[in-house]
């Protein structure tokens, strides 16, 4: 067994990328504290084609060092927006047709493992501050939550690990299910 190289690899180019299909998911950061959290959501986004991230409230925007460390380059790839106030950019989302789904700990959500991801929908994913998570006020305007289960001792995930997570179940599920 041998590595790939780079070239093997048959990335899509900047423009490429920007050119094709996108998976019908975006990302909607919720306060996030670390922009080395945020920088690992556009390397996420651009991974699986996401559309778009909204950074919202103190969340960092690009350029920013720590963003651009862990992004490396795909804070050129993926489109982004940055929104004051995370509630007015869940209503427009919901407004175009997205779902809008908390990923959080609640009395009222779905397992990862059980969210089946409808065909022709799209979907928005909001993820909290890494100590507060994510905002009364967000999860008063959702249309719903999913939550990743966990078995250890510890109170939740660092975002970034999961984000991966349900980003590969949403795009699982969209590209091969």
């Amino acid at each position: 067994m041998r590595k790939l190289s780079l070239k093997e690899l048959n990335r899509p180019s900047v423009a490429e990328f920007r050119a094709q299909e996108k998976a019908p998911v975006c990302l909607v950061l919720d306060n996030i504290r670390s922009a080395l959290n945020v920088g690992s959501a556009f390397r996420t986004a651009d991974a699986f084609a996401l559309e778009k991230i909204f950074l919202c409230g103190i969340t960092a925007t690009p350029p920013h060092r720590e963003i651009l460390k862990t992004a490396i380059g795909a804070t050129e790839s993926v489109d982004w927006a940055y929104e004051e106030d995370t509630v007015p950019a869940i209503r427009r989302l919901q407004e175009q047709g997205y779902r809008v789904l908390a990923v959080e700990q609640a009395d009222e959500r779905a397992w990862l493992q059980e969210v089946q991801v409808e065909k022709g929908q799209k979907y928005a994913l909001v993820f909290g501050n890494e100590v507060e998570g994510v905002s009364d006020a967000a999860m008063a305007a959702v249309d719903g939550c999913v939550e990743v289960p966990q078995f250890g001792t510890k109170h939740s995930l660092n975002i970034s690990v999961c984000l991966g997570i349900v980003v590969w179940e949403f795009f699982r599920q969209w590209r091969y299910g």
